[in-house]
């Protein structure tokens, strides 16, 4: 099988759209001989900083020698970028290879055949992928597995895994309501469906209507809530190359801390992987302070608050939600107080984009609205005319292209140009950049 149609395999599954539900990927992965049953896996699900969460403490287990496997959705600059294992040494984590997809297809494409034979549902696009994640990272002898939800928990097509070292649950907030609830109440319990009997369940700060849900199902279900609220930030200084803050640890002492992962939220997703890494610890795997210090400091995460460029600033950022977009607000009141602010913006259709704007379009000179190239996304003049009820210049540029060139023309050295909204056209979006370059 070759790499173009083992990719043709996984694209014609978009018919069978998105399916909620685990029957037919736990038949798939049973035929497959259960590879995720084999893997020692930390599963992540949340709103928001699913990714950076990640990041950071997928470089924590790196510097503590662990060999580290990652699964991921959506991807932003490769299609690869879904399935990652740990490179030697510091080095940034390695795409699945193309040889790796067409070997992990070979053998899901003939199981999907024979599911449906049985009378089983084809399994989706997203179904195909998880499997072929499992398999890739078992087959690469992975020490730890992380593992994104791709949407909710309770029905996503991760949620087969039985017996996690234990589960992260991010920032939860209102994103995909046709699919999850229409309240925080609804969609917490989505995501506290990852909760398994008798594990540990890592938190960050919730608003309470989440909390109580996750305290809920934890009790329901024996597991341990371990929540980041206890830990006390101090001595923040921001800079526009890094971030400092500190810890006041159990005896009195602060732990300094650095990361370059730019955005004011970045410090609550740091403690969250430092709270889940000690947890980790505590199950006997060997991870030094030192290892969680320089961990934090390497994690670089594309995408989010990036810096690309200075005189001008260029920052891409993949605010696509209501609390993303606050997160992204605060970043920018914090690092880039009396600059000039122009923004570039492209949102898929089914996102709340009035909020998004109602958040933001005050901090901005001038806003560039396009259409992503997405089968979802919003035009850009629904978007320009959705922006221009703020007073705001409004700029409608269709394409990326021509909005990188419009804001390359407009912004002096010393503005800030801000592209953010769907992670599905950062790539593009960086792609164009680096061409003009």
């Amino acid at each position: 099988m070759t790499y173009e149609e083992a990719r043709e395999f996984i694209q014609k599954a978009n018919q069978y759209g998105i399916v909620p539900g685990l029957d037919t990927i736990r038949e798939l992965l049973r035929r497959l001989g259960n590879p995720q049953e084999k893997l020692k896996i930390i599963h992540v699900a949340g709103t928001n900083g699913k990714g950076s969460v990640s990041n950071f403490l997928i470089q924590i287990l790196k510097m503590a020698g662990y060999r580290v496997g990652r699964y991921l959705s959506p991807a932003v600059f490769s299609y690869r970028e879904r399935i990652q294992t740990s490179s030697q040494g510091n080095g940034a984590m390695e795409y699945i290879t193309r040889q790796g997809i067409c070997e992990a297809i070979a053998q899901i494409k003939p199981i999907c055949k024979s599911m449906v034979e049985d009378g089983f549902a084809h399994p989706t696009t997203f179904e195909i992928e998880t499997a072929m994640a499992f398999l890739y990272l078992w087959s690469n002898s992975v020490d730890i597995a992380i593992i994104e939800v791709g949407m909710g928990g309770r029905q996503d097509a991760t949620n087969v895994i039985r017996q996690p070292l234990c589960s992260i649950i991010t920032s939860i907030s209102m994103d995909h309501m046709q699919y999850l609830g229409n309240s925080l109440e609804e969609i917490a319990r989505e995501k506290a469906g990852i909760i398994k009997s008798g594990s540990v369940v890592v938190t960050c700060r919730q608003e309470p209507e989440v909390l109580g849900v996750l305290e809920q199902s934890c009790r329901e279900k024996e597991a341990t809530l371990v929540s980041t609220t206890t830990e006390k930030i101090q001595n923040v200084i921001f800079r526009p190359e890094e971030t400092i803050f500190s810890l006041a640890s159990g005896d009195g002492k602060a732990r300094e801390y650095k990361i370059k992962q730019l955005g004011e939220y970045q410090i609550e997703n740091a403690v969250l992987a430092i709270k889940a890494a000690e947890q980790i610890r505590e199950l006997g795997y060997s991870i030094s302070e030192e290892a969680i210090r320089s961990g934090l400091y390497e994690a670089i995460w594309r995408g989010r608050f990036e810096i690309l460029a200075k005189e001008p600033y260029i920052i891409l950022d993949g605010a696509h939600n209501q609390n993303a977009a606050m997160q992204l607000r605060k970043s920018i009141e914090v690092y880039f107080t009396n600059r000039r602010i122009i923004f570039m913006i492209g949102v898929l259709a089914d996102k709340d984009y009035k909020s998004i704007l109602e958040i933001t379009a005050p901090l901005a000179d001038l806003i560039i609205t396009l259409t992503p190239n997405n089968a979802r996304a919003l035009s850009s003049s629904d978007l320009a005319a959705a922006a221009s009820l703020y007073g705001k210049r409004v700029i409608d540029a269709g394409s990326i292209d021509h909005a990188v060139k419009i804001a390359l023309h407009e912004a002096g050295k010393e503005d800030v140009i801000i592209a953010f909204g769907s992670l599905s056209y950062l790539g593009e979006l960086l792609h164009t950049l680096e061409n003009r370059k």
